[in-house]
C-alpha cells in the first residue's frame, strides 16, 4: 500500500529518503456509503409522526401507570438499553429523584432477594450521579463478612449486582469484592446449556453495560428485549422505529462524511495513512449519536479523521528534518507557511486549513466561533506532542514513565477530541467549560489513561515491528526491569483505577453539566469497545466489521 522508499519530498534534496511503512491495509468499505440513497420523504415522515406518537403513549400511559418502585426501575432502565431514554429526560430524571428520597428504605429491607432491586436502582441512580451508597449492599453478606452463597440462586439478580460494580469509585471495597464474586459465579453459569440468560450473561463478561458503547448496546438489547415475552409492544416499536429513523440520519451524515473524504483523496496522494473515515464516523457516534447533534458529529469525524494522517505523519512517514518545521507551521496556524512544507504535507496542511475554516464559518452563523481558537489550542498541543516523540524515536531514547505519561496522555488525542466535541453542542458549552478542559481535569486524564493504556498493550508489538517510538510497555518494562505480564498486570490495574476516577467525577455536584461529562465518558467507552481484543481501528477485523454494520448499515426488521 505505500512506497518502502520514497524519494524525499523535501524541494531542496536529492537524495533518497529511506522511510517507514506499516503497509496498513486499505478501507474495506469502498463506496457503499457515498452510494447510500435518502429514504423517501412521505415514508420518512409518516415514521417520525409515529414515533412521535409513540412517545406520547409512553410518556401518559406507561410513565403514568408504574407507581411502583420495581415498575419504575423496570421502565427506566429498559428506556435506557433500548436507547430511546433521550426522549425523557424529564421523565426520568423526576423518577430517580423520587426514588433517591426512598432509597432509605432500602436499609430496613433485609429481604436477601431484594439483591436485584437494590443493584438495579444503585446502577440507575449512580449513572445520573446521584451520590448513592454502596452501604446498601452490606445486607447481603453473611456474619464472617463472605457475601451469602444463597445469592447465587438469582442468576438475574447475580447479574445486575455484576453491572452494578462497574459504577464504583475508590473505597469502595465491597464493589471490588463484589465484582470478583458476581464474576466468578457468573462464568460457571453461562457455561450451563438451556439457560435463557447465558448469552447474555457472556456478553456482560466480556462487555460490561457501563463500558459499553450505547448505540451498539441498543443495538443487541432490541433483540434480546424482543424475545422476552414479557416485554412491552409500544416500547419495542419506538425503540426499533427510533433506532432505524436515527440510523438513518447518520447514513446521511456518512456520505457526506465519505464524499468529503474522497474528494481529498489521501488514498492516492498519502497511501502511507491509514485510510479509516468510517471507523471514524463509528467512533464519533459512540460520542454522541442522538439527533441534536448532528452538526458536532461532523465537525468531530472530521477532525479526528485529519488527526489520524497527522499520527501517521509523525509516527511513520515524516523525517525529524520534515517534522519540525511541520510543527512550527501548525503553531503558528498560518496557511503562508505551507511553501515551506514538503508537497505530501502541504497537502495535509491545507486540509487541516480548510476544515477549521468551515467548522468557524459554520459556527459564526451562531455567534460561537470564539470556540474555534480553543479548539486550535488542543491541536497545537496534540502535534508539539506528536513531535516530542518523533524526536525520541529518531534519538533512539526510552523516556521514564512519568517523561512517557506526560507527552502521551496528551498524544493519545483525548484532550483534544474532547475539545473538538464540544464545538458543535448547544449554549450549554461555555467559555467556561472549554477553560475547564485545558485545566487538565482529572477526568480527561483518566479517559486518557485508559486510551493510552489500552492502545500501548493491544498495539505495541505490531509499532515496534514497524520501527515506532517506545510504548508504555517498552518505558515501564526498562525502568522498572520486569517482565510483559507484569507490565500488562500493572497497566490494567491503572485503567480500573482511571474508570473510577471516571466515575467519581460524574457524581454529583459535578464541575462542569453532566452532558460534557458524557463525552468524556463516552470517549473512554470506545477505546474499551476497539481495543479490546486488539488495535480494531489499525487492523478493521470481523468485530469492527460487525459493529459498523449493525449501527450504520442494517436496519433492525420491524
Amino acid at each position: 500500500m505505500s512506497a518502502q522508499v520514497s524519494g524525499a519530498p523535501s524541494q531542496n534534496a536529492k537524495s533518497e529518503v529511506v522511510r517507514r511503512t506499516a503497509n496498513f491495509h486499505p478501507s474495506i468499505w469502498g463506496d457503499r456509503f457515498i452510494n447510500n440513497t435518502s429514504e423517501d420523504k412521505d415514508i420518512h415522515l409518516r415514521k417520525v409522526s409515529e414515533v412521535e406518537e409513540l412517545k406520547d403513549e409512553v410518556r401518559n400511559k406507561i410513565f403514568a401507570s408504574t407507581s411502583h418502585l420495581s415498575q419504575q426501575l423496570g421502565l427506566i432502565d429498559a428506556l435506557q438499553r433500548l436507547g430511546v431514554a433521550y426522549h425523557f429526560e424529564r421523565e426520568i430524571q423526576k423518577a430517580l429523584e423520587h426514588m433517591m428520597l426512598m432509597i432509605s428504605t432500602f436499609n430496613d429491607k433485609n429481604d436477601v432477594d431484594d439483591l436485584y432491586e437494590v443493584s438495579l436502582s444503585f446502577r440507575l441512580l449512580r449513572q445520573e450521579g446521584f451520590k448513592v451508597s454502596c452501604d446498601v449492599f452490606n445486607k447481603f453478606k453473611d456474619e464472617d463478612g463472605q457475601f451469602k452463597e444463597s445469592l447465587t440462586n438469582n442468576v438475574e439478580a447475580m447479574l445486575a449486582f455484576y453491572e452494578a460494580t462497574h459504577l464504583r469509585v475508590h473505597g469502595e471495597d465491597i464493589l471490588d469484592e463484589a465484582l470478583e464474586f458476581t464474576a466468578t459465579h457468573l462464568k460457571s453459569t453461562a457455561s450451563l446449556i438451556g439457560n435463557p440468560l447465558a448469552a447474555q450473561i457472556t456478553r456482560a463478561l466480556k462487555q460490561p453495560l457501563h463500558k459499553g458503547i450505547p448505540r451498539l448496546e441498543a443495538r443487541r438489547y432490541i433483540s434480546i428485549y424482543e424475545q422476552d415475552a414479557s416485554h412491552n409492544k409500544v416500547l419495542l416499536k419506538l425503540s426499533i422505529l427510533d433506532f432505524n429513523l436515527v440510523q438513518s440520519l447518520h447514513k446521511e451524515e456518512l456520505r457526506y462524511i465519505t464524499r468529503w473524504w474522497k474528494d481529498l483523496d489521501f488514498a492516492t496522494k498519502l497511501p502511507f495513512a491509514r485510510d479509516r473515515v468510517v471507523e471514524c464516523y463509528f467512533w464519533i457516534v459512540a460520542v454522541y449519536f442522538e439527533p441534536q447533534y448532528s452538526l458536532a458529529r461532523k465537525i468531530l469525524t472530521k477532525v479526528i479523521s485529519m488527526t489520524s494522517i497527522l499520527d501517521d505523519i509523525y509516527d511513520v512517514y515524516g523525517t525529524l528534518e520534515e517534522l519540525e518545521p511541520f510543527t512550527e507551521a501548525i503553531e503558528r496556524w498560518d496557511i503562508s507557511c505551507i511553501d515551506q512544507l514538503p508537497e505530501y504535507m502541504q497537502i495535509c496542511y491545507r486540509a487541516l486549513f480548510d476544515v477549521f475554516e468551515a467548522i468557524e464559518n459554520e459556527l459564526a452563523k451562531k455567534e460561537r466561533s470564539y470556540r474555534v481558537s480553543y479548539a486550535k489550542d488542543a491541536m497545537k498541543r496534540l502535534v508539539r506532542a506528536y513531535f516530542d516523540e518523533a524526536k525520541w524515536f529518531h534519538q533512539n531514547y526510552i523516556p521514564t514513565m512519568e517523561e512517557y505519561m506526560h507527552v502521551a496522555l496528551k498524544t493519545s488525542g483525548y484532550p483534544m477530541l474532547t475539545a473538538i466535541s464540544f464545538l458543535g453542542m448547544d449554549d450549554i458549552v461555555t467559555k467556561e467549560a472549554f477553560d475547564w478542559i485545558f485545566s487538565n481535569p482529572k477526568i480527561i486524564t483518566a479517559s486518557s489513561v485508559i486510551g493510552r493504556l489500552m492502545d500501548d498493550m493491544k498495539s505495541h508489538k505490531f509499532e515496534q515491528e514497524r520501527g515506532h517510538a517506545a510504548s508504555a510497555v517498552e518505558c515501564y518494562m526498562k525502568q522498572h526491569g520486569v517482565s510483559e505480564q507484569v507490565v500488562h498486570d500493572e497497566f490494567s490495574r491503572q485503567v480500573t483505577n482511571a474508570w473510577k476516577d471516571i466515575n467519581e467525577e460524574c457524581i454529583r455536584p459535578t464541575v462542569v453539566p453532566m452532558p460534557l461529562l458524557m463525552r468524556v465518558l463516552n470517549l473512554a467507552r470506545v477505546i474499551d469497545v476497539i481495543y479490546k481484543e486488539g488495535d480494531g481501528y489499525t487492523h478493521v477485523g470481523k468485530e469492527m466489521k460487525d459493529n459498523v454494520a449493525s449501527v450504520l448499515i442494517d436496519p433492525i426488521p420491524l
